[in-house]
């Protein structure tokens, strides 16, 4: 960038590191290959689904501009929810929510958003590019300092919550989410980021927003409905936030396409699948956590309510490099705050679950039989 354009920029973007997806982040390593190649590939560092639904797709109305929400889809997450139309608000993608709530409630170069890391980098990425600050509560256990964010509360005007939690997977206590709300009421507004929670149902939140005019939930159809790239969210909250929100969106955030193929998603069948593949996920991520606990080179699991699991190695480089040579992508995550050496899975389908343990296992072997001074690798002399 040049430095003329650098001196006419927002002088805290010049520096900024932007959010790292997984397609980022192959990219900035090096791999380049096309669509043609995508599926030469096992995916297993973005929490999608390894399977597709077939949708069906017409052209018709293309040539026009869709609703600011299009009645379908509304009409069809309604339905799922429970919750009226007018306390929700169809996004692209949940990022998309995260970014509404901030540039809502938190005026630039004044206000602060609280998260509790390790956590979404997106709540953080998406503050610094609103100019607004960022106060951090640890989590502690994986569980939240409800006494840390209590006292911060007075700072802030968004508190992020993220449960099932990403990266480490977990749900948060109930009770805890139910601390910080009662403490925040007519202080800050609370994001539960739900992204994972068709994973665990019944541990959802979303009953609560009769009781609390500042909570927010954050929901996707990119994880257990499998729609990664149609970038399809939803932001729940009482008809006051939603309005507010709807000020500040894009006057038409979701196609025409996209609104059709999520409200087929929605209905019918498609429901039935999806909980399906839920409860397949559920059993082969036991499973892997099931042969990840007999593994003598892993320190840790992650306990995990979500499609992914999370766990810590001191073969953490070894493993990860060696997978991606032979094509098997899964993330590294031991540049958040508490996680070094630890690694993400998302759970693939049952044959690409087998090819990552089997690949696993010759990895370690090859390393094991290579070590001259006869120490188990993984372990300190």
């Amino acid at each position: 960038m040049s430095a003329s354009i650098n001196n006419i920029a927002r002088e805290e973007l010049i520096d900024m590191v932007p959010y790292q997806s997984a397609r980022r982040l192959q990219k900035a390593d090096g791999d380049a290959s096309g669509q043609s190649a995508f599926n030469d590939k096992i995916w297993l560092n973005a929490n999608e689904a390894s399977g597709q639904g077939e949708y069906n797709l017409s052209a018709d109305c293309i040539n026009r501009y869709p609703d600011f929400q299009p009645d379908n889809l509304l009409s069809a997450y309604s339905e799922y929810t429970g919750l009226p139309t007018e306390q929700l608000l169809a996004t692209r993608g949940a990022d998309e929510g995260i970014e509404l709530i901030i540039r809502t409630f938190c005026k630039a170069y004044r206000d602060s958003i609280l998260i509790c890391p390790p956590t979404y980098g997106m709540y953080a990425i998406s503050a610094e590019n609103h100019g607004a600050g960022i106060v951090k509560v640890p989590l502690i256990n994986n569980t939240l300092d409800v006494d840390g964010i209590v006292s911060e509360l007075d700072q802030v005007n968004v508190v992020f919550l993220c449960s099932p939690g990403n990266p480490t997977g977990n749900l948060l206590p109930k009770a805890q989410i139910k601390a910080v709300l009662d403490a925040a009421q007519d202080k800050a507004v609370v994001v539960v980021d739900e992204a994972y929670i068709e994973f665990s149902p019944q541990d959802s939140v979303q009953s609560w927003l009769g009781d609390y005019p500042n909570l927010v939930v954050l929901r996707t159809l990119s994880k257990a409905f499998a729609l990664a790239g149609l970038r399809c969210g939803f932001t729940l909250a009482s008809s006051e936030i939603i309005t507010l929100l709807s000020k500040v969106i894009a006057p038409y955030p979701i196609s025409a396409p996209v609104a059709e193929i999520a409200s087929q998603a929605l209905t019918g069948d498609n429901l039935n699948i999806m909980k399906a593949r839920v409860k397949e996920t559920n059993a082969l991520r036991a499973q892997f956590i099931d042969w990840l606990n007999e593994q003598d080179w892993v320190e840790d699991v992650y306990a995990t309510d979500a499609n992914f699991v999370l766990f810590r190695t001191t073969l953490k480089n070894e493993i990860f490099d060696g997978l991606k040579q032979q094509g098997i992508l899964i993330r590294d995550q031991s540049k958040q705050l508490q996680l070094n050496n630890c690694l993400r899975v998302s759970i693939g389908n049952q044959s690409e679950m087998e090819t990552l343990k089997t690949s696993i296992t010759g990895l370690v072997t090859t390393l094991r039989s290579g070590n001259t001074n006869n120490t188990v690798v993984g372990e300190a002399n």
